[in-house]
């Protein structure tokens, strides 16, 4: 039978054992402690042009990025005021994506409530309360509570996605999904002369040497996305409802996103996924 227990509730500001390097090292290597959904880190630190570094930036699926800023102990107004001009230095440099900015204090007090809740109008803001718990002598459980979440209202630079190989792919999804990638990517026509290319967040393509990425994969646990870029909805969207692929269009940068679960998805739809890969391909020069 199982036994409840208390655990001891710690303020981590002022520990000597736990330092927010600690925190943001905690959080950049499980993303998923957040409750942000599946996220992905792309770095930590990031250096801003304007001065200052970035806590953690991460993305997810949909490509809309979070620029995250810790603070041990309450929130206050130069944190605020940092967090937002990281996320707004972020949104001016990469115009491709979303992004959101989150703050992670311990203690969100009401009066920054209110003053986030204001902002929160124009810009989307992500205020976690960061809760530390003593689980034994030497262990600490940490908690992320999501007390006020968004209202929705460069160019992709490959230097700032660490490379990585198969090996980690086979770790992130599965031996079977990559084979299933591989098996599109190797009967898509259009896709002749380039190569794959391992990157943490997604796999790009590169041709003659070169990075360049009309398409990209995001292989799952159970299927792959393929990504195509400067597509509009109005032209493809019909057309793909009478396939039953599952798909999304992302307006903001005119992106589409199929999921295929088995080869057929995109064998049976062949000419329609060549022709979407050519526009690509076209778009990006």
């Amino acid at each position: 039978m199982s036994k409840l227990v208390s655990m001891e509730k710690i303020t981590l500001k002022n520990s000597k054992s736990v330092s927010e390097k600690m925190i943001q090292d905690y959080i950049f290597e499980n993303p998923s402690c957040l409750g942000l959904g599946e996220l992905t880190a792309i770095t930590k630190e990031k250096t801003q042009p304007t001065g200052g570094r970035l806590d953690i930036l991460m993305a997810d699926d949909s490509n809309t990025r979070y620029e995250i800023e810790i603070q041990l102990g309450e929130t206050d107004p130069s944190h605020i005021i940092r967090t937002i001009e990281y996320w707004d230095t972020e949104r001016r440099r990469y115009q491709k994506y979303d992004h959101v900015a989150v703050i992670v204090a311990e203690e969100i007090t009401g009066r920054f409530m209110n003053v986030i809740s204001l902002f929160n109008g124009n810009i989307p803001i992500v205020a976690l309360q960061l809760s530390a718990f003593k689980v034994n002598e030497d262990d600490l459980a940490l908690i992320f509570t999501k007390v006020l979440d968004r209202i929705t209202p460069g160019d992709d630079e490959e230097d700032e996605y660490e490379p990585t190989d198969r090996k980690y792919w086979e770790g992130k999804s599965t031996k079977e999904q990559l084979k299933l990638m591989d098996d599109v990517f190797g009967s898509c026509i259009p896709l002749s002369g380039y190569e794959l290319k391992y990157n943490k967040f997604y796999i790009g393509l590169t041709k003659a040497g070169k990075s360049t990425n009309p398409v990209i994969f995001r292989p799952r646990k159970s299927y792959v996305y393929m990504h195509f870029y400067h597509i509009k909805e109005e032209e493809y969207s019909e057309r793909l409802d009478e396939t039953g692929l599952t798909y999304d269009f992302i307006p903001v940068r005119s992106e589409l996103r199929i999921r295929i679960n088995k080869l057929s998805d995109y064998s049976d739809h062949k000419d329609l996924f060549d022709e979407i890969v050519n526009l690509s391909i076209d778009a990006k020069g």
